[in-house]
């Protein structure tokens, strides 16, 4: 939310501030949450994997690489939420756009809210599950 809040009330540069290689911002963000989106389908099957949901047996190193997936997951969306709230700001154009803006800021809740659950002990044992379902569908919505 704070981050809505932020991007609504900053004024938006609507200037470029880096592409990392890319021809345009525009590029770059596509490539990068197309990025993000495989990370996340590499975190959905390993923890579905690791919790005995898929029919074989989970190897020793597939603890890690879910982890591992997620942490490039979020570093790699960062430049990507950067230049959507510096450049563009949250903006409510038309329909598409304030639902790209309200899911884009809600993937940086849910992230939150999934890594304190993971550190809870307290928790029922659904809520990490549904936690990391929540983040998945809501990045998957603001990349649509």
């Amino acid at each position: 939310m704070a981050l809505g809040v932020y991007g609504r009330i900053h004024t938006p540069s609507q200037r470029l501030v880096f592409t990392l290689g890319f021809p345009s911002t525009v590029d770059m963000k596509v490539w990068l949450a197309t990025v993000v989106t495989a990370l996340l389908i590499v975190q959905v099957t390993t923890a579905l994997w690791v919790y005995g949901k898929l029919p074989w047996r989970a190897p020793a190193w597939l603890g890690t690489v879910h982890r591992l997936s997620g942490r490039l997951a979020f570093l790699v969306s960062l430049p990507v939420a950067y230049h959507c709230l510096w450049s563009f700001g949250f903006q409510a154009t038309n329909a598409r756009v304030l639902a790209h803006s309200v899911f884009g800021c809600a993937f940086y809740g849910a992230f939150a809210t999934k890594v304190m659950i993971v550190r809870s002990k307290r928790l029922p044992g659904w809520a990490l599950p549904a936690a990391g379902g929540l983040l998945f569908s809501v990045f998957i919505l603001a990349w649509c």
